[in-house]
């Protein structure tokens, strides 16, 4: 059942040799001084288009730095290392790689005003609030990427699972966000760098042995195994926790901002021709955008029509057509 498995994944005529294969993905093997030369040039200038393309909130820029980033190949390495139980030398790499990016980014963030604010740039807010669900992709870009790698014949998918995958550009924005000092942010872009790296780690693993690799090595003991299915899992872990407990925080705002919503349409209704525009959460705060040719009806009814429907203590601040702004309290505080 494995041997036929196997053979749909990775037909023989197609299958790299183990050496080759090694070759590829090995930084310390072959012309060295090319290699590394190669990835450290590469690696810098695909951490300058990230930061740029974040900075100036371009997607394309962003895509741009994604494929000529060449953190995947020691990813990839780290996968096969694992499967043949050698030395981990591609985890330097990767760890002095991302402190690379990390550095270009927070290079870059002198170059912000003071008065910027993170959140509104969609680059930024993007990768710095992870969820279960870019651990799924990533887990599935992972297998696409081992695949390519493993296979003479489908190569060619290598710059889509480099778009796919987001490696340097949440580097980019740890780097950014920790130059300002916004901690929880780096933190965040933080989570979701490592959730793509195990991602591609545990598909290269999945693939590398699925596809026989593995087979090519003497077995190692009963312990080692332990021993790294017990890092691979702490890993997991460490990653799941955060991941999935923002995506629960993610639902719970958007569950609070629809009856935030329908509550504003019943606060802004009693004012003839006026609707809600939009209710966002922006710097832990509840904006409500409302347009409205006259006065705002009396605050203190929203806030207390708002009471039971999201949580107490939650800041409310209503944004009008007319450009004025206005901090309505807390929801639960006393009047």
């Amino acid at each position: 059942m494995l041997s036929g498995l196997r053979e749909r994944i990775l037909p023989a005529a197609q299958r790299r040799p183990l050496e080759e294969l090694a070759g590829s993905l090995d930084l310390s093997s072959g012309d060295i001084r090319a290699k590394r030369s190669a990835f450290w040039t590469m690696l810098a200038l695909s951490a300058v288009i990230a930061s740029a393309g974040v900075l100036t909130d371009s997607t394309a820029t962003v895509i741009g730095a994604m494929i000529i980033a060449p953190l995947a190949t020691p990813i990839m390495g780290i996968a096969l290392a694992t499967v043949r139980h050698r030395g981990q030398g591609a985890i330097s790499f990767v760890l002095f790689g991302g402190l690379l990016v990390i550095a270009v980014g927070m290079a870059f963030s002198a170059l912000l005003p003071t008065s910027y604010e993170l959140l509104a740039n969609s680059q930024i807010a993007g990768r710095t609030s992870p969820k279960l669900m870019d651990l799924v992709a990533a887990l599935a870009t992972g297998l696409a990427g081992a695949v390519a790698h493993a296979r003479r014949d489908v190569a060619a998918v290598l710059p889509g699972v480099a778009i796919a995958i987001s490696l340097v550009p949440p580097l980019a924005v740890a780097g950014v966000c920790l130059g300002r000092g916004a901690l929880w942010l780096t933190l965040g872009a933080l989570v979701l760098f490592l959730s793509n790296l195990l991602a591609l780690v545990l598909g290269g693993i999945v693939v590398f042995t699925a596809t026989g690799y593995a087979t090519e090595v003497i077995a190692l003991s009963g312990r080692s195994r332990r021993r790294t299915r017990l890092t691979l899992g702490l890993l997991v872990v460490a990653v799941l926790v955060p991941l999935s407990a923002n995506s629960v925080v993610s639902y719970l705002l958007t569950r609070w901002s629809a009856q935030a919503r329908t509550v504003a349409y019943g606060w802004i209704s009693t004012v003839p021709n006026s609707s809600v525009a939009g209710v966002d959460v922006v710097a832990r705060e509840l904006h409500i955008r409302v347009r409205t040719p006259g006065d705002l009806p009396p605050i203190p009814s929203l806030l207390s029509a708002l009471r039971g429907r999201i949580p107490d203590g939650v800041p409310i601040v209503l944004e009008t057509t007319q450009g004025s702004t206005v901090h309505a309290g807390r929801v639960g505080a006393p009047s």
